[in-house]
């Protein structure tokens, strides 16, 4: 393989990608990158002034779309799902980022465990694992149609080696995990082996659900969380968001035609350490 081949295997051009929490930090530097690459893109989105605010600023040959949507609804996701195939024609890939923690989920001085909502714990499992399968169930039956598609999840570390405080964010990612392995091996054994599904899972990075708990307010300076990550994370600092793009990029392109069901650490080596 030469270079023009392998540079072509990271062409996007004319390849439908929907995406879900593209409006994140995260999200957001996956949306501009796909379209930089060539992408059509289409974002399902509950605020449509910041996506198109993010899409203003994105440079790229691929055409966007934005698409108003709950990942917690049926309903608005076939309606999505519609309009996204009137308009691209078809869909090729699929990235669930939609996700996050809440506040009210996450023990602190103030609040135990035995006294966490369920409103909150419920609020957390349903964003990260529900709004996960619904999209992989209304947007993956269109691949089952095609016999070929690709489903990337985002998972979080948490998943792997449960983090102290955040319960219901750890467990949700954990079954995020699982179902990206079950749905692999669902749909290449029951419809195509040409559809894949694979997840991410990020290490530490500053995000907006995450900075409390790692900044202090109005100083920025570390707490002892964020210290103690970056004591046991051996690259030494905080993800950036391009830090991802390589793993994406592979995992969605053809470069990773006989991967599925995995989910890679993205965590400059925090899942590696034991702490000595």
């Amino acid at each position: 393989m030469n270079l023009a081949e392998l540079t072509k295997l990271y062409d996007f051009t004319g390849h439908s990608v929907v995406v879900t929490g593209g409006t994140g930090v995260l999200g957001g530097v996956v949306v501009r990158t796909l379209i930089g690459c060539g992408a059509n893109v289409a974002l399902l989105v509950r605020n449509r002034e910041k996506a198109e605010d993010l899409l203003s600023k994105t440079k790229g040959s691929g055409r966007t779309l934005v698409v108003e949507a709950d990942v917690l609804k049926r309903d608005d996701l076939q309606r999505a799902a519609e309009t996204i195939a009137a308009e691209f024609g078809r869909i090729d890939c699929l990235v669930n980022g939609a996700g996050g923690n809440h506040p009210q989920a996450t023990t602190n001085p103030k609040l135990s465990f035995f006294d966490i909502p369920e409103e909150a714990l419920r609020h957390v499992f349903d964003l990260n694992l529900i709004g996960t399968v619904l999209p992989s169930q209304i947007f993956g039956k269109q691949m089952a149609q095609q016999s070929e598609g690709v489903i990337l999840n985002i998972s979080s570390m948490s998943a792997i080696r449960p983090l102290t405080r955040v319960v219901s964010y750890s467990a949700a990612k954990a079954a995020v995990n699982s179902f990206t392995q079950w749905l692999a091996v669902h749909l290449a054994q029951e419809y195509s082996p040409r559809i894949r599904v694979n997840a991410i899972a990020p290490g530490f990075f500053l995000t907006e659900q995450n900075r409390f708990l790692l900044t202090q307010e109005g100083t920025g300076e570390l707490t002892t969380r964020g210290q103690s990550i970056l004591e046991h994370t051996p690259m030494g600092r905080f993800g950036e968001p391009e830090d991802l793009l390589g793993t994406i990029l592979w995992l969605l392109s053809p470069a990773s035609a006989f991967v599925t069901g995995i989910v890679v650490p993205v965590d400059g080596g925090f899942s590696a350490f034991a702490g000595v």
